[in-house]
């Protein structure tokens, strides 16, 4: 049976394998889908000193690597799961206090910390996931005149169907924490529905790079790769 839910924890499973083998800091930041070349952390500029979220955190890996690698004044890993917020803990939880692992609806965690952050980042996390009408006025409100919003998302959907036209979602497969099938929805658009988002939603200087994907697999995936900064 296939349900679709939005109260079940979808990302129960997700990333459980790795976390077994696999506890260290990342050394290297990836966007792009394969995880595995591309542009790194310089994407988001000098981050001396600067207040900087993770929108859908997952396991915290990417944050991780921020935390130690770089010298910002805090990192918050922001997730709703539950689980992928105690696996972050496990994992992570020693780089208090600069980096913070906050369990909470990203939407609603934005809407409570107006001017707070001066760059907000997603890996194919929250952007992905959460209604762009919704999330990203979200990230203007949360963002400092002229912080930067960027984020990785998947050019066209994986196995090989041509991204949304307009800003509707897709009903993907997912797994709920008893193992039964379920969905999810993600949101995979063009370059153009979202620049037109971001325009309307506060943002300027709005630019998309695509990267080719690396591998050749019918589960790959170019990545576009987005930047925006909040209007003064």
């Amino acid at each position: 049976m296939t349900r679709v839910t939005t109260t079940t924890d979808l990302w129960h499973h997700f990333g459980r394998t790795r976390a077994e083998r696999d506890r260290a800091v990342p050394h290297a930041f990836h966007w792009i889908w394969s995880q595995d070349g591309g542009p790194g952390s310089e994407v988001l500029g000098d981050l001396t000193g600067k207040v900087v979220g993770d929108l859908g955190a997952g396991a915290a890996r990417h944050a991780a690597h921020l935390a130690t690698h770089h010298t910002p004044a805090r990192v918050d890993a922001v997730d709703a799961s539950p689980a992928q917020h105690a696996m972050a803990t496990d994992l992570y939880g020693h780089l208090s206090p600069h980096l913070r692992i906050i369990r909470s609806d990203v939407v609603k965690h934005l809407r409570t910390e107006a001017g707070t952050y001066d760059v907000l980042y997603s890996v194919f996390g929250a952007v992905d996931f959460t209604d762009p009408h919704e999330l990203l006025p979200a990230a203007a409100t949360a963002l400092r005149p002229g912080g930067l919003l960027a984020f990785s998302t998947l050019a066209r959907y994986l196995g090989g169907t041509s991204a949304e036209a307009d800003v509707v979602p897709a009903e993907i497969p997912a797994k709920a924490p008893d193992g039964e099938t379920a969905t999810m929805r993600r949101w995979v658009l063009q370059e153009n529905v979202w620049m037109k988002a971001l325009d309307e939603s506060g943002f300027t200087r709005i630019s998309v790079e695509r990267l080719l994907s690396t591998i050749d697999t019918p589960r790959s995936a170019d990545t576009l790769l987005v930047r925006a900064v909040r209007q003064a």
